[in-house]
């Protein structure tokens, strides 16, 4: 197959560069359709909202910004699990972090994310304004965000130990 055509032929999420088989290497097409929307924005969205604990942290930052801590404890999942949704959710650019001394912070998609993102998080969050899982984390939130952060986070990653993928501070056992 030749460089930079498809796999199928057309214009599509992957495509293959650099010889045929299965040593050819699949990159991302970025074309832009007329919506203003790529096929990759598409298939990293449909991705990110594809399951259940993502969709949950998702919602859980409707009007505010949350740390890493914070939506461990409503999920109720290892902070390292946590991180790799969370970190699927920002490539698919629903989610913004930044980072402040060991903690990371989230929050949905600024206004100038793609109109993509946007329409994505308003149906997101129209569908399931009311269901009963997300009513009770929205109540459960609440509890959480009543609890002091610092002690929260220290007791899901305590200072001897890294918690998610290692980095400068981290110890090897």
């Amino acid at each position: 197959m030749s460089p930079d055509r498809t796999a199928n032929g057309r214009s599509g999420a992957l495509t293959l560069r650099g010889g045929a088989g299965r040593n050819a290497l699949m990159t991302p097409t970025h074309e832009v359709q007329p919506s203003g929307a790529t096929m990759w924005d598409f298939m990293s969205i449909t991705k990110a909202l594809a399951d259940e604990n993502r969709v949950r942290m998702l919602l859980a930052l409707r009007g505010q910004e949350l740390c890493l801590c914070q939506i461990v404890e409503l999920v109720v999942l290892a902070p390292s699990t946590a991180s790799k949704h969370m970190s699927i959710l920002r490539q698919a650019r629903l989610v913004e972090g930044r980072k402040s001394g060991r903690w990371m912070y989230y929050r949905l998609a600024s206004k100038d994310a793609p109109e993509v993102v946007q329409q994505a998080l308003a149906w997101a969050m129209e569908s399931l304004a009311s269901d009963p899982r997300v009513v009770r984390d929205a109540e459960r939130l609440q509890e959480i965000l009543q609890l002091d952060a610092q002690s929260l986070c220290e007791s899901q990653c305590p200072p001897e130990r890294s918690c998610g993928k290692s980095g400068k501070n981290s110890r090897r056992s």
